[in-house]
């Protein structure tokens, strides 16, 4: 088990490095912050020269890998890190230094255990792509197809784990100061990110997140999947289909090749909302980088590490919500908020509809280009406080896929309106699923269920079972044991615990002042 002073050492290194970008300037002004972490952040700051403007970016970058993705990550946060610093997250490149060809080649042999030649005829050593986890190369295989071939960066795992335990450990002493800090859940936030980085960090997982949205998008004209090499992939290296198309962020060489951009915009955003409202499985890492247009038009998605997932329940909420949003029926929305238990059942329903129609009325009606549903997203986010509304994980990555996608549509077509374009797809589908014979098709399947179920209801009393609301059960937490719980147990009291972890801190800056480290 890593020792607390290991965690604090790192936090400090990753302090140190965050207040020479200015980054941690946000965090000192914040009323919100906890002293103590105020206090850290201070010292961390000791004689450093920041910035006058913040580059957030530049901090996650420098600090590594794991920080990268994790930045990405609270890119959707504005309510946790502030708007300013979730806007320049947005900015933050998943692309580092590539591997050496020798060391990838090397890696590649040893997870198939016999010689490349067999496999592949050819390897491009110049990598097309270089992330903070895998690297991709053009290659051909053995039976002359070409592939994309991606690789997972030697050590990367053992990298992320220590780094990700060390997020735990900070996030589990931030949330137990309470105030602010226990509502916006900095842990379940923290074992999010640690769920999808699992999954991106086995190359079988997201092989099959790759098969299974093709499975789902099959019968969705203009967007497709590459076909997955499964001969040539395992945990470690995953080879698909490879792509010749124009990315999606060349708008200039899209035009010259006759595409049609407005047409491209709405297939996209129709396309997002029928995996994530029909499906209930939708691609979450859909930055530009990862979308392509083929010469007929189709787009094809690529990466799909990070994917998103939500149920029945909560796509009809979210269809309502959204739909809701569009039509100005701020009184459902509210409800269904209700409902779904997001909102603590002692504020008003009507209040938060006035605070909901604040937020939307503004943004009907108008081109994305004059305000979006960022912005939209902005505003929710700033009445959560207000309403007790705590942190809801599951739907953090549709949050950011949504703000990404309307990214992109954006850049193709300047005067897209988002909500007229999902609007015909939301009635739909509401229309569909939530309609009379929907209804009656759900009850029927309903009340057979129960009955099949019924003894086993009656040995098991409904009292132990209360009801849940949209938001799933939070997956477990890891066990951290808080430093002032420590030191109790060991006959000491935690504050001078702290004490001697502040002169220690101190002494640390200290150093990083005078030169004596870094």
């Amino acid at each position: 088990m890593t020792r607390p002073v290991t965690h604090i050492w790192r936090l400090l290194k990753w302090g140190r490095t965050a207040a020479k970008h200015g980054a941690l300037r946000g965090i000192e002004r914040d009323p919100n912050t906890p002293a103590p972490v105020k206090r850290l952040a201070r010292l961390a700051r000791l004689g450093t020269f920041p910035p006058a403007t913040p580059d957030y970016a530049g901090a996650f970058r420098d600090i590594g890998p794991a920080a990268i993705k994790l930045g990405q990550s609270l890119a959707t946060r504005p309510d946790l890190v502030g708007e300013e610093a979730a806007h320049n997250l947005l900015t933050l490149q998943d692309d580092l230094p590539p591997i050496p060809f020798e060391r990838i080649e090397a890696a590649v042999a040893a997870t198939f255990e016999q010689p490349l030649d067999t496999l592949f005829s050819d390897i491009d050593p110049v990598p097309v792509g270089a992330a903070s986890i895998a690297q991709v190369h053009r290659a051909v295989t053995a039976e002359g197809s070409e592939v994309a071939l991606k690789v997972l960066r030697p050590g990367i795992r053992e990298q992320f784990a220590r780094d990700i335990q060390t997020y735990e450990w900070a996030a589990a002493h931030v949330e137990a100061m309470g105030g602010e800090a226990a509502r916006l859940r900095p842990r379940q936030t923290i074992a999010n990110f640690k769920r999808w980085t699992n999954s991106e960090l086995d190359l079988r997982r997201e092989a099959a997140s790759a098969s299974e949205l093709a499975d789902a998008m099959s019968g969705f004209h203009g967007y497709r999947i590459p076909a997955i090499d499964w001969d040539r992939t395992n945990g470690r290296v995953m080879t698909v289909e490879w792509i010749d198309g124009i990315k999606i962020s060349k708008r200039d060489e899209l035009i010259a090749a006759g595409h049609d951009l407005e047409e491209v915009a709405e297939r996209l955003v129709l396309a997002f909302l029928h995996q994530a409202i029909s499906g209930g499985f939708f691609h979450a890492d859909m930055h530009q980088g990862n979308l392509f247009v083929e010469p007929d038009g189709t787009i094809v998605a690529i990466d799909f590490g990070i994917m998103g997932r939500i149920d029945r329940r909560a796509r009809q909420w979210l269809a309502e919500i959204l739909y809701g949003l569009t039509t100005g029926n701020y009184q459902r929305v509210a409800e269904i908020h209700f409902e779904a238990q997001y909102v603590p059942s002692y504020h008003s329903v009507g209040e938060f509809a006035t605070a909901l129609r604040a937020v939307g009325e503004p943004m009907r009606g108008k081109p994305v280009s004059e305000l979006s549903v960022g912005q939209m997203l902005d505003g929710l986010f700033a009445i959560t406080r207000d309403f007790d509304m705590a942190t809801q994980p599951h739907l953090l990555l549709l949050q950011k896929t949504m703000v990404m996608v309307e990214g992109i549509a954006t850049q193709l077509n300047p005067q897209i309106n988002m909500w007229d374009v999902s609007a015909p797809y939301v009635r739909s589908w509401i229309r569909d699923e939530l309609g009379p014979e929907a209804a009656l098709a759900d009850s029927l399947k309903e009340n057979v269920s129960t009955l099949l179920r019924l003894p086993d209801l009656v040995r098991r009393i409904e009292e132990t079972y209360p009801p849940k609301g949209g938001a799933p059960e939070p997956q477990p937490l890891p066990d951290i044991e808080l430093v002032w719980e420590r030191r109790q147990r060991e006959g000491r009291g935690w504050l001078g615990y702290v004490l001697s972890a502040a002169l220690g801190a101190a002494t640390i800056a200290g150093a990083f002042a005078l030169g004596w480290i870094g």
